[in-house]
């Protein structure tokens, strides 16, 4: 609910604070005084383009600000939480909008910078403006399918959810396709990369136990030769342990001979053993170092085997394994394709058939709520002095790229304002009044059903008297009910209905003129609805007759 208006400096107005209640306001003046001021200054503050003949002449700045009170749920609380401009809870909302005579601008949002952007989508939330050349609300078309799935009180759940499911499997085939295509293209590189893997069949870790397998092979090879000749010279005819044992047997034949060789006997001996026990070792190491020529060169040629696949397929040796699995998988993959694609196919299939049941739903539903809203609002027009008009609500099909998470129809309120003539939207209407009616008409049969429970009506009852008007004022008085209406009017039926009344006068001192606003009390009030009946000369009979709307309003 807008609470609060204040206004500085802007065109005729030098200052001004108005406070705001629920139910029905009324504005009202003479022709001129000032009272598109007040909405140019409400809709500055909502997002209007700002414009610097706004501001009061030799001012450098126009300040409006304006205050609302939300319930916790109201749509702009989210709004705001998304844009990290959420207040205190229980703290009003405050928007304030600032231009400068040399046409800069800034706008505020609980006294912090946001975007004009941010302003306008706050104000579609939080205030309809009505006028003569409204173009947004219940003229736009993109609107009218959630107004009428909220006259109907339509659930829309089951078909986003549908919709949703739809396009998850849409996406899962889309993917499919595009990565069976892909493979396919490698179809006979794949073939001959799993036939060369499966052919090697490399192990893990057999690269490195090849190379330490080839490494002591050669090592050995070196070995053995030397060994050889280690061997040689021990064990030849003309080694060293042939020739120990020649000098034993002699040193045997003469040791008895003389008593002091039997040291040195003991002596050759020993060594005898020892160089035996050399040759023994020296046979051992050899047998142990001994390999097989072909051996190695297998070793060697299956080592570079493996590192050359590696290299070919820029990977590891130990990961070519894994490798080996992968590019099978993916062939089988192949392989496997269609069947797999074909059940993917099946399920987008049955999720847009869910989706087109409830989507069907949907229109069926809408149908109903269109003839319940066609009913609704033309038992609205006789009263408002549009019993030749007609009103029909359209809910056509829309082509499917256009379907969406809330249905495949297309809503648009259509009317005809003479008999025989043709049905056209709403915008098509030329008379500002009868735009404006049926504006009122709609709302009426809409009561309740939108987020913006502040509405402003500019001059809905422009051209029109009597019953009309005493229509529209009930109308009015009816729709302010749990809401808050703020209505500009010049017709006493209408002004006699309200709950506050604000008088808006104009007011000259030497060269300055200024527009000024008084909240009246039931005198004035009286005074005012008085002078709207009578004209510049107020009489006893236009009081008389005053009183007597206040009395019946």
């Amino acid at each position: 609910m807008l609470t609060g208006l204040s206004i500085r400096d802007v065109v005729l107005i030098e200052s001004l604070d108005l406070e705001f209640g629920p139910g029905l306001g009324v504005l009202t003046g003479e022709t001129g005084a000032g009272k598109s001021i007040l909405l140019d200054a409400l809709g500055l503050a909502l997002g209007a383009r700002a414009d610097s003949a706004l501001v009061r002449q030799g001012q450098v700045q126009a300040v409006v600000t304006v205050s609302f009170e939300l319930p916790a749920a109201h749509p702009a609380r989210a709004l705001l939480a998304e844009n990290g401009l959420d207040g205190e809870p229980g703290e009003p909302l405050v928007v304030r909008r600032i231009v400068k005579a040399d046409g800069g601008s800034r706008a505020l949002v609980n006294d912090q910078s946001a975007s004009v952007g941010l302003l306008r989508d706050l104000g579609a939330l939080l205030v309809e403006i009505h006028g003569q050349h409204d173009d947004r609300g219940l003229l736009n078309p993109r609107g009218h399918r959630a107004l009428l799935d909220a006259f109907g009180r339509i659930d829309t759940a089951a078909a986003e959810g549908a919709y949703r499911a739809w396009g998850e499997a849409e996406a899962a085939l889309a993917a499919a396709r595009d990565q069976l295509d892909t493979a396919a293209r490698d179809r006979e590189w794949l073939d001959h990369a799993v036939a060369e893997l499966a052919a090697l069949a490399p192990e893990p870790g057999e690269e490195a136990a090849l190379a330490a397998l080839r490494a002591n092979m050669q090592k050995g090879a070196r070995l053995a030769e030397d060994l050889g000749a280690v061997a040689q010279l021990l064990d030849g005819s003309e080694g060293g342990l042939a020739l120990l044992r020649q000098a034993a047997r002699r040193l045997e034949r003469i040791a008895p001979e003389h008593g002091r060789l039997d040291e040195a006997l003991a002596a050759l001996d020993r060594a005898l053993i020892e160089a035996g026990d050399a040759e023994d070792r020296l046979a051992a190491a050899a047998e142990a170092l001994a390999f097989d020529p072909q051996r190695l060169e297998e070793a060697e040629a299956r080592l570079f085997d493996i590192r050359a696949l590696a290299r070919k397929h820029r990977v590891e040796p130990d990961a070519l394994p894994a490798l080996a699995e992968d590019l099978a998988a993916r062939l089988a993959a192949i392989d496997a394709g269609e069947e797999g694609l074909a059940r993917l196919e099946a399920r987008v299939a049955a999720t847009r058939s869910a989706y087109e049941g409830e989507a069907a739903a949907l229109t069926a539903a809408r149908a109903a709520a269109a003839a319940r809203l066609d009913a609704a609002v033309a038992a609205e027009l006789a009263p408002l002095k549009l019993d030749a008009a007609r009103f029909r609500t359209i809910v056509d099909p829309l082509p499917e790229p256009q379907w969406g998470a809330r249905g495949r129809d297309r809503v648009e309120f259509e009317v005809s304002t003479n008999p025989g003539a043709p049905f056209a939207p709403l915008v098509r209407i030329a008379s500002g009044g009868e735009l404006s009616r049926f504006i009122l008409a709609l709302k009426v049969a809409l009561a309740e059903r939108g987020p913006a429970r502040t509405m402003i009506f500019d001059e809905i009852d422009r051209g029109v008297g009597g019953a009309v008007a005493s229509a529209i004022g009930e109308r009015l008085h009816r729709l302010a009910d749990g809401a808050q209406l703020l209505v500009v009017t010049h017709s006493p039926q209408v002004a006699a209905r309200g709950r506050t009344h604000l008088l808006i006068e104009k007011s000259h001192a030497g060269l300055v003129t200024r527009t000024s606003v008084h909240r009246l009390d039931e005198a004035l009030r009286r005074e005012e609805i008085a002078r709207m009946l009578s004209g510049a000369q107020v009489t006893d009979e236009a009081r008389a007759q005053a009183l007597r709307l206040l009395e019946a309003a």
